[in-house]
């Protein structure tokens, strides 16, 4: 039995692919989309119980989808980004999302989140209020703990599996003599660092 109908929605193929199988085989049912316009026709057409977004894509952003399934279908949703920067966490709250994860994680990271998210969702009807703006910090949901999302940037960077990128996370912790938290989220703030506007290259 499907544990729910989720629509996933990236512009890169290849991270679309993945996080179709990856959320097929956790046993859910998904409908994927390249783009926001065939994002927005497949939701009205299928009814998701959720969807998963990329933030920056061209043409209708991951922001303008969130928009009207909001507003039109009531649909939660969930956005994956490769962005944290403050105007774009601002955004996220301001539209009620109920997870926000910054790549790059893997899928076996992604899919508690799903699982965590649809939850979430479920917990309360369709046509509750979305969290305002001003929610409070400690309202607002959690991204991934650092250590996860710090073995997700060096199983990036490096191309190495899960238990490869833990091992190094740990040498270099050690190495520091940093507590593998504090190594772990030195490492996702200086990614954090690097993907705002400012630092660009």
């Amino acid at each position: 039995m499907s544990k729910g109908k989720i629509l996933v929605v990236d512009d890169d193929r290849l991270v679309l692919a993945t996080l179709s199988y990856g959320l097929t085989q956790a046993g859910f049912e998904v409908i994927d989309a390249d783009n926001g316009d065939d994002a927005i026709l497949l939701a009205r057409e299928h009814r998701p119980q959720l969807a998963l977004l990329d933030i920056r894509m061209e043409g209708l952003t991951g922001f303008d989808v969130a928009a009207y399934l909001r507003e039109f279908l009531q649909t939660p949703f969930m956005f994956l980004s490769a962005f944290a920067d403050d105007a774009t966490v601002a955004k996220v709250k301001e539209l009620g999302a109920v997870a926000y994860l910054v790549k790059p994680l893997d899928i076996s990271q992604i899919v508690p989140a799903v699982e965590a998210a649809f939850a979430r969702s479920t917990a309360a009807p369709a046509d509750a209020p979305q969290a305002p703006a001003s929610s409070p910090p400690s309202e607002f949901p959690t991204q991934l703990d650092a250590t996860s999302m710090a073995v997700g940037v060096l199983m990036h960077r490096y191309s190495l599996p899960r238990d490869e990128a833990l091992a190094r996370l740990m040498s270099l912790a050690a190495a520091d003599d940093h507590s593998l938290p504090d190594q772990a989220r030195r490492i996702v703030d200086a990614v954090e660092l690097l993907a705002r506007p400012g630092h660009a290259a």
